[in-house]
């Protein structure tokens, strides 16, 4: 989630236009797309497995002090170290500590892959000095949610607290998920809305191909993405397939009234986060919101409003894939491999389109609804399989990838990275399989051997 920092040069929010504005600064000419990578991994002590707090000795506050020595600087909240900010990016906390990088836009991805194994190999050799460990999976395999620390930032105070309210899952979401999610560039409001629409409808596809949380509490969910199942009953005021996406007239206008109907959840003033959870931002920007009476927004306010809807796909000045589980190493590369081959090539987006186009609304729920259980077992429409699909798109997704002509120093193109869902499709077994697989079989039905089989 969003890191926030003061700023002084915060405008007031004087009409619509500033609303919208946002959307069309990120309008962007083909040769300035770039590819953004965001990726979380669980926190834990290696010789108990639990999940370290942010102020004991070795913990959570050491180890974002250890990178600095790799030329990070540290973002504060009030007189705590919450963030880092670098060349790579930055890294933040998730809740219970999950650990996150968010990567910089980088024109390829032989650069992302590179800043990948930066980060990792830096967390590592950090986390091997203090005795810390990094678990790849979607959701804590064994930790119920108050064997869980939490995390000293004022906006997750408000939302722990209101989360409660609006799901019963809302808390397993902030404190025993990871993801990975990959944010790309458009060119106009007619590129995002093509681009919004194919991402959205094959965001279930990239739920199955990541899956990779089929353990609660030490023991089979009865899922293969509990993670995704998760945000099902999170708040439905800020989650889900947004119908609306695929009805004539989508645009910039129809997504900023839905994030206006979304539900507020703080406001930023000087420097601390001051709880509006449940309040309108319509109030707020008729000087009626009753913890800020007769102040208006400013841009700030509404950038920080967008990061608080989380569906499947999200629109703010790029698009975001929000779809699929935190998984092994070479699953972080091929999740921006799938979105940058089937969105940044004009033949490959219209193929996706042609996959997807005639999905009815009925279909769009019933396939997110039954992929986080099933995976690739799921049925598209007319019964096709959902393996069969995904090989279909990772073809595409090659094509596109080979049409960019993007070459690392040895002439390959970015087409490799999609090699490890490649074989999951090939198999018909996602990650999540092959883990209960192990469990059932060698591990006897010890989870614990997870962090032996999934640490990176």
């Amino acid at each position: 989630m969003s890191t926030r920092t003061a700023t002084t040069d915060d405008p007031p929010i004087e009409s619509r236009a500033d609303l919208l504005r946002i959307f069309e600064k990120g309008e962007k000419p083909r040769e300035r797309w770039r590819i953004g990578t965001e990726h979380e991994k669980f926190v834990y002590w290696k010789d108990s497995h639990r999940a370290p707090s942010y102020e004991e000795q070795g913990g959570i506050h050491a180890l974002l002090i250890g990178l600095t020595r790799y030329g990070w600087e540290p973002v504060y909240e009030g007189d705590k170290v919450i963030a880092l900010a670098g060349a790579d990016g930055g890294v933040s906390l998730e809740p219970a500590g999950q650990f996150e990088l968010s990567g910089a836009p980088l024109e390829t991805l032989h650069q992302t892959c590179a800043e990948t194994s930066r980060h990792l190999e830096q967390v590592k050799a950090v986390g091997d000095r203090l005795g810390i460990g990094f678990l790849g999976l979607g959701f804590w395999p064994d930790k119920t949610r108050a064997e869980l620390p939490i995390m000293p930032k004022g906006r997750y105070a408000i939302m722990l607290n209101h989360m409660p309210r609006v799901g019963s899952l809302g808390l397993d979401m902030m404190l025993r998920t990871c993801t990975i999610q990959t944010n790309l560039d458009y060119a106009s409001e007619a590129d995002m809305v093509k681009k919004f629409r194919v991402s959205l409808a094959l965001q279930p596809l990239a739920t199955a191909l990541f899956a990779n949380s089929p353990f609660t509490e030490g023991k089979p969910n009865g899922f293969l993405s509990y993670r995704s199942h998760i945000w099902t009953d999170t708040d439905p005021h800020r989650t889900g397939m947004l119908p609306f996406v695929f009805e004539d007239g989508f645009g910039y206008e129809r997504y900023a009234d839905y994030m206006l109907d979304v539900p507020m959840y703080f406001a930023f003033r000087d420097g601390r986060y001051i709880d509006a959870a449940g309040l309108s931002f319509r109030d707020f920007l008729d000087g009626k919101l009753e913890v800020l009476p007769g102040e208006k927004p400013l841009l700030g306010d509404w950038t920080d409003h967008l990061s608080t809807a989380f569906p499947e796909v999200r629109l703010k000045s790029f698009l975001e894939m929000r779809g699929a589980d935190g998984g092994p190493w070479n699953r972080i590369c091929a999740l921006p491999a799938l979105w940058v081959g089937l969105l940044y090539d004009s033949g490959a987006l219209d193929a996706a389109w042609d996959e997807v186009k005639h999905w009815t609304i009925e279909d769009h729920h019933r396939i997110r609804a039954e992929v986080p259980r099933l995976g690739l077992k799921a049925r598209g429409p007319r019964g096709r399989s959902f393996q069969d699909l995904g090989a279909r798109v990772l073809d595409i997704a090659a094509a596109g990838l080979n049409a960019r002509g993007k070459l690392n120093g040895i002439g390959d193109t970015e087409a490799g990275f999609l090699d490890p869902l490649r074989e999951i499709v090939a198999s018909g077994k996602t990650q999540a399989e092959r883990l209960l697989d192990l469990y059932n079989g060698p591990w006897g039905g010890d989870v614990s051997r997870v962090y032996d089989e999934m640490s990176y």
